[in-house]
């Protein structure tokens, strides 16, 4: 069983970085795709990154492209999600996600975490 444990969130102002982890374990992570998104009150769950397993290909949803960057360490077990230039409007809780099949959508993933919340003031 995949179990996937985040940390990292906080409080940060406007302008300011933040770095999330997500580790891994229960499976060969080099054989996952790993993925973030996040989730604000009232607002559905939606993609922010994802990283295939294999190639390490990345993506990123359109709002975060330029200021979030995902990485993986599968020495560690371990996924990253370092966050630049951090707006309001990137306050949400942020869920960790895990999943064999590379072609699936990240919001379809069979594993996840707790969630990790991040705040950002104005």
């Amino acid at each position: 069983q995949v179990q996937l444990v985040e940390s990292g969130g906080g409080l940060v102002q406007a302008g300011g970085s933040l770095r999330l982890s997500c580790a891994q374990s229960g499976r060969s992570f080099g054989s996952l795709s790993m993925g973030w998104c996040r989730q604000s009150p009232g607002k559905e769950r939606e993609f922010v990154a994802a990283v295939r397993w294999g190639a390490d290909i990345t993506y990123y949803a359109d709002s975060v492209k330029g200021r979030f960057t995902i990485s993986r360490d599968n020495a560690k077990n371990t996924v990253y999600l370092q966050m630049n230039s951090l707006k309001p409007e990137d306050t949400a809780v942020y869920y960790c996600a895990a999943d064999a099949n590379p072609l699936k959508r990240v919001l379809n993933y069979d594993y996840w975490g707790q969630g990790t919340q991040v705040t950002v003031s104005s």
